[in-house]
């Protein structure tokens, strides 16, 4: 089956129904980036400190504490399972697109190998490898430029 520009012979209520989810979905990816923003100042220490906790530090202006291994295995279970299941649908609708096939591969499978990144090197931050604060950031960036580019 030829998939590449499919999306071009759509009727227009499945156009319709691809932006709406689209525009939705972003609105959602974009938010939950501010959310990080706020929680985590978007650095490498900030992000540290977000799961590691703050309160050796007596320069912190908010007292964090180092989360529960309850609370990180959810934070990692519902981000790799529900931004799985945002990138399968993006994937399959980039797949029916008019690009190039490398472009598109790329596209479709990095999202992919930046969740499995960015939420399991929180994991591991957690667990004491404090350079993965690092890959988590680069993933986490490297994954929301391919987000914004599908």
């Amino acid at each position: 089956m030829q998939l590449n520009g499919m999306i071009l012979t759509f009727p227009k209520e499945i156009k319709l129904l691809i932006a709406a989810f689209i525009l939705v979905l972003s609105v959602g990816f974009y938010s939950g980036l501010l959310f990080v923003g706020e929680t985590s100042t978007v650095n490498p220490n900030g992000i540290e400190e977000q799961y590691l906790g703050n309160e050796n530090n007596e320069d912190a202006t908010v007292m964090k504490f180092k989360k529960s291994e309850q609370e990180m295995l959810t934070l990692v279970h519902n981000h790799i399972l529900s931004m799985s299941i945002i990138f399968f649908l993006v994937g399959l609708i980039l797949s029916t697109t008019k690009l190039n096939k490398s472009l598109k591969m790329f596209l479709i499978i990095e999202p992919f190998l930046s969740v499995i990144l960015t939420f399991g090197g929180l994991y591991l931050l957690w667990t004491g490898l404090l350079w993965m604060k690092y890959v988590v950031i680069l993933s986490g960036i490297l994954m929301t430029l391919t987000f914004t580019v599908s």
